[in-house]
């Protein structure tokens, strides 16, 4: 997800097994997601459902309506680059990740999901994207799937 879908999210935009993205925030303002086909059902991960549950259970209960991710007077959702300055980055740079920004991260998810083979459509639909833009511009292939392509041609061409 684009963060300004994550720090957009409200609390009945949660279900079972997905979290609906109909809003985002920009620079401070709330509006609609990037592009039409933005406006989605995308899956999370049984653990991080299970996160978000115990996160919600420690948020003050704002109903359906509330921010996932509310400011102190919990009338507006936190400011991206706010939790970026104050809480992502110090650990990253504890770590010596202080190069890591969101775009890396969605670069990553869109090649570790290469990697495991899952299908491209799925991933581009996950991320709100066309097949193209996630395989040309946010899919990296690492060197190792690279060099088992050639090494393979290599044994086609010998053997």
């Amino acid at each position: 997800m684009r963060p300004g879908e994550i720090f957009a999210l409200r609390r009945g935009a949660i279900s079972k097994f997905h979290v609906d993205i109909k809003e985002r925030v920009y620079r401070g303002i709330l509006d609609t997601p990037k592009s039409p086909k933005s406006i989605r059902k995308a899956a999370f991960s049984d653990g991080l459902l299970q996160d978000l549950e115990t996160w919600m259970k420690r948020l003050p209960d704002t109903g359906p309506s509330g921010w996932l991710f509310p400011s102190e007077k919990l009338n507006k959702p936190l400011a991206r680059d706010n939790v970026w300055r104050r809480n992502i980055r110090p650990r990253l740079k504890a770590v010596g990740l202080d190069w890591v920004n969101f775009l890396v991260l969605r670069r990553t998810h869109a090649t570790l999901m290469y990697e495991l083979k899952v299908d491209p459509k799925l991933v581009a639909a996950q991320q709100s994207h066309a097949v193209d833009v996630n395989l040309n511009v946010y899919t990296e292939i690492p060197v190792e799937l690279k060099k088992q392509a050639v090494d393979g041609l290599e044994s086609v061409l010998i053997n």
